[in-house]
């Protein structure tokens, strides 16, 4: 198939769509350390200067000067109405945020709403004589391929309205969250362009450049744009709002491997597994259970756990949505009424250390289990202050691992905490040996095991040796 020629020029399209950019200009008192003490000049004792000095630099050393800090950014206007998205991080901090226009009208603008995590924030200014204001188009993000043209306009270096032009480079980048799913350009993207749009060839909004990847701090061809689609899931609550209301659904899960997958009589590796469900929340009322595998969420499959976060923190808040998890060897099919991420965090963080543990017995248990090189002891206070472990945990302590064994190639180590053996859960050394054998016996390529680390639950999946 041959390609498509390059434009001509964009020379009309960017006509059209200049005066939807706007630059930012943002103020800030920032905080300066008056003069210390030790800067005083060194005078000869006893010298007439000496005390006036002294006084000046008391009266002035440990108070926190101010001065006016100025950032630079860029916008679009994506209401008539006067409603601007920028990055959050252009306006972070802001005392006063002034909107530049081509036509050099400037603006004060008003903070709606902003979100740090995906970093895009909602302004609002005045239309002058309350006419409405020259605003973009959205265009569908998931549609955009790589190789397609992209142009982006915004306020390098303070310079004004610049455009660049290029292609999408890649998709589905991810930099420092679980959130992220940046487009990534090499459309070139200076100091400056945070919080401008980036267009497709049909002059609609599928990116709002957030990010670029430079050794020297200039462009090097790696930019990266946040999608339209989130863009506008945002945009839409923090209007609504004033911030974003992200997704729960009060499970912890992991990767599912081929091992995991075979443990699980699962066709392939895909969705994500289950390894822990908390009390009353969404997944425990709608009957989610521990060893489930997450196969579809809200209608869409869930291939990977890299994209899992996205759909469950973009779901809709109170919305019910359809979720099929693989159990006991088939398809289950269930209702999750999504739940809020802020107020879970609110309520783990009240419930923190309500909990006590009965008294244990320390005598210590101690086993070696060959077959995967591992050598187990009952949990005690004395493995408990050892490893750092919390007083709710029950299970067996791994004290050593044996070089080179199956063990030591799905990296667990001293103080991790083994729950449950084959889906069974397990006290002592000897449980988890007879359960090992028992599935040797059954000619098993492998073992399935839940595991703890500092608070942290996963499934391994150890192959048996013979």
């Amino acid at each position: 198939m041959s390609a498509r020629e390059a434009p001509a020029s964009f020379a009309g399209l960017v006509d059209e769509l200049m005066p939807t950019v706007v630059n930012i200009t943002t103020t800030q008192n920032v905080p300066q350390q008056g003069p210390r003490l030790r800067d005083m000049p060194q005078l000869p004792p006893g010298s007439p200067f000496e005390e006036l000095f002294k006084e000046f630099f008391d009266k002035r050393g440990g108070e926190e000067q101010k001065r006016r800090g100025t950032s630079l950014g860029s916008g679009f206007v994506i209401d008539g109405d006067g409603y601007i998205v920028t990055n959050n991080h252009v306006i972070q901090g802001a005392e006063d945020i002034t909107v530049i226009f081509r036509d050099d009208t400037q603006l004060k603008a008003k903070l709606i709403g902003s979100d740090s995590r995906i970093d895009v924030a909602l302004l609002k200014v005045e239309p002058p004589l309350k006419k409405p204001m020259p605003a973009i188009k959205w265009g569908n993000s998931d549609k955009m391929r790589v190789g397609d043209w992209v142009i982006a306009i915004g306020n390098p270096f303070g310079l004004g309205h610049s455009v660049t032009a290029g292609i999408i480079s890649a998709r589905g980048r991810s930099l420092n969250d679980a959130l992220d799913d940046y487009l990534q350009t090499d459309a070139a993207i200076n100091k400056g362009n945070s919080g401008g749009p980036l267009f497709n060839a049909d002059g609609e909004v599928i990116g709002v450049n957030t990010a670029i990847y430079s050794p020297s701090g200039t462009n090097a061809g790696l930019a990266f744009s946040i999608p339209s689609n989130l863009v506008r899931q945002v945009v839409d609550q923090l209007r609504e709002y004033g911030r974003v209301k992200r997704g729960w659904i009060g499970v912890s899960y992991q990767s599912v491997t081929d091992d995991i997958a075979d443990s699980f009589g699962l066709d392939r590796a895909r969705g994500v597994l289950v390894a822990n469900v908390v009390a009353d929340g969404p997944s425990a009322k709608a009957g989610l259970k521990r060893n489930d595998i997450i196969l579809s969420f809200a209608g869409q499959d869930v291939l990977d756990m890299r994209r899992f976060p996205r759909l469950v923190a973009n779901s809709r808040v109170g919305t019910t949505v359809d979720v099929t998890v693989w159990r006991g060897g088939k398809e289950v099919p269930l209702k999750l009424r999504v739940g809020e991420q802020e107020e879970a965090e609110k309520q783990n963080a009240s419930a923190q250390g309500s909990s006590k543990r009965a008294p244990e017995s320390d005598q210590p248990v101690v086993s070696t289990v060959e077959q995967l090189g591992l050598t187990l002891q009952k949990v005690t206070d004395q493995l408990r202050e050892k490893y750092g472990l919390s007083d709710q945990v029950k299970g067996v302590v791994v004290t050593k691992v044996a070089a080179n064994s199956p063990a030591a190639e799905k990296q667990l180590q001293p103080g991790d905490v083994i729950l449950e053996v084959d889906q069974k859960p397990v006290s002592t050394p000897q449980e988890v040996g007879d359960i090992v054998t028992k599935l040797q016996q059954a000619k098993k390529r492998s073992v399935l095991l839940f595991v703890e680390r500092q608070g942290d639950p996963r499934f391994a999946a150890l192959r048996l040796t013979k």
